[in-house]
């Protein structure tokens, strides 16, 4: 018997590292002896090798078997491992030349009639497996569309055990197998996104939606229930444009973790919209988890939107745990088995009622709640979180008058103005990292090229100076001030595009 090895590709996050996968089969007491922190999952391999091995022809010989996965300080986790493990061990029992198979990475789990089953994370083993020059991947047919999504990698689907040994013994034979073409899968056009138009009334709200999706600020939204606050705030996707390729890689690697992408395995190009429920965990949330870290829900909407409805009905550490994604745009996870990092860039949008009884607004007419229920309710959005929200709105409930006013603009008409003012956007910060007024950090807005003159900043010093603004808070009045400026055609914000901003984020004060 021989030494026989394959690769294989560890996930931390949705970055990978390679893994060469050494199997080594001599004489003695039949036992498996396992190296390279693998987890329960990983570690049950070699059961579930010897079934499908011995369903498809070509059982394990009873010997000593060791399996090595290096670099053994690196974990190894879930069932993915079962096929590279299943293929080091063939080649060391021989059954076909043990360098056909020496740099072929390899991803699947095996079922115990030897079929190769389809896992989560496959898309971000592709990723890496090019980035670190492997020519060839084997994946489980299941994942082939998603892994076809990544050029530059000959990408071979394998549906059992018996084929993957035939195509090898074939070429050890100096054979030419027959290639199979995968082909990427077309994102679909047929999801139908709520649309705009459907909001009724709430003139100011679909403003406040239209400078968040064309600034990419955050928004938080007060009022009574059934004002349209989680129609408004389901609608914002609809009015983002498409994500950029290397966006939609990045976001559909993240979902293929999760195991969240579509059936059809096609690239995400819209930007996903996340809403959990308030009764979810911190790690739901964030992320997290024991032996496997998996990313959470603010990682979900990477590059989207992360809705946080009834917001005050989330526990208060989950809350704050939003404070440093929100500034960073990544989350970072540790635990005792290392630290992983997820990017987490998303628009943040909140909704609340005014009280617990969710009837008391302004002066509380109609309300059971006492003014300290009320206070503590509103309290639980401590302000360190609030105060990075940019647009804070009151959305006050709908009259007559507004239910029988004309139908406000289609999201289609309304997205084509936040595109043109992304594209001036794009062209003021073309020298810089950023693409959005919100991604500027402030004192680049207040001493950088982007300084507006003193006359401009009248109002926000005044705020300043009384104290119903804090510095985070007139920075981020400035980056909604640019984004109306945008919106209006483009040019220098004045008085009245800085006023505008500075009402729209302190509406929301006086309702928490």
């Amino acid at each position: 018997m021989s030494l026989g090895r394959t690769r294989g590709v560890a996930l931390q996050g949705i970055e990978g590292a390679l893994v060469d996968v050494e199997a080594d089969l001599v004489q003695g007491l039949p036992q498996v002896m396992f190296s390279g922190l693998p987890d329960a999952a990983c570690r049950q391999a070699p059961d579930r090798i010897k079934a499908a091995a011995a369903n498809s022809g070509v059982p394990i010989p009873n010997r000593r078997l060791t399996v090595n996965l290096s670099p053994a300080s690196i974990p190894k986790v879930g069932s993915g491992w079962d096929l590279p493990i299943a293929i080091a061990v063939l080649a060391a029992a021989e059954v076909f030349p043990a360098g056909v198979v020496d740099e072929i990475v390899h991803v699947g789990e095996l079922g115990l009639d030897g079929s190769i089953r389809p896992v989560c994370g496959v898309l971000p083993v592709v990723l890496t497996a090019a980035r670190l020059g492997m020519a060839q991947i084997v994946v489980p047919a299941g994942n082939a569309a998603e892994a076809a999504l990544v050029p530059g990698i000959c990408v071979v689907p394998a549906r059992h055990l018996r084929e993957l040994v035939a195509r090898y013994r074939a070429i050890g034979r100096g054979e030419q197998p027959a290639e199979v073409s995968v082909d990427p899968v077309e994102a679909s056009d047929d999801v139908v996104a709520p649309d705009l138009r459907d909001v009724v009334g709430q003139d100011e709200g679909r403003l406040a939606l239209e400078i968040a999706a064309a600034g990419g600020h955050h928004l938080f939204l007060s009022g009574p229930p059934g004002a349209g606050k989680t129609m408004l705030a389901e609608r914002l996707p609809s009015l983002l444009p498409d994500l950029e390729p290397a966006q939609a890689l990045e976001v559909t690697a993240i979902h293929s973790v999760l195991g969240a992408l579509p059936k059809s395995g096609a690239l995400i190009v819209r930007p996903p919209f996340v809403a959990p429920h308030h009764g979810a965990s911190m790690p739901a949330i964030v992320g997290g988890g024991s032996s496997w870290i998996r990313p959470g829900a603010i990682s979900k909407a990477h590059r989207g939107v992360l809705f946080l409805d009834e917001v005050p009905e989330f526990k208060p550490g989950v809350l704050q745990a939003l404070r440093q994604p929100v500034e960073s745009g990544e989350v970072v996870v540790a635990r005792a088995s290392g630290v992983v990092r997820y990017p987490a860039r998303f628009q943040l949008v909140l909704a609340a009622n005014p009280c617990p009884c969710g009837r008391g607004f302004g002066k509380g007419v109609d309300c059971s709640c006492s003014p300290r229920a009320r206070r503590d309710y509103m309290g639980k959005l401590a302000g360190p979180l609030l105060d990075r929200v940019d647009l804070q709105l009151q959305v006050r409930a709908v009259s007559r008058a507004g239910l029988f006013a004309p139908t406000g603009e289609a999201s289609a008409v309304v997205a084509e103005r936040v595109a043109i003012a992304r594209s001036l956007q794009a062209e003021r910060l073309a020298r810089t990292s950023w693409r959005l007024n919100a991604e500027v950090p402030g004192p680049m807005m207040r001493a950088g090229f982007l300084k507006l003159p003193a006359a401009a900043t009248l109002d926000l010093e005044r705020a300043l100076e009384r104290g119903t603004l804090t510095l985070r808070g007139y920075d981020r009045v400035l980056k909604v001030a640019w984004t109306v400026t945008d919106l209006a055609g483009g040019g220098t914000p004045n008085r009245d595009d800085v006023g505008l901003a500075l009402t729209l984020r302190a509406q929301g004060a006086v309702a928490a």
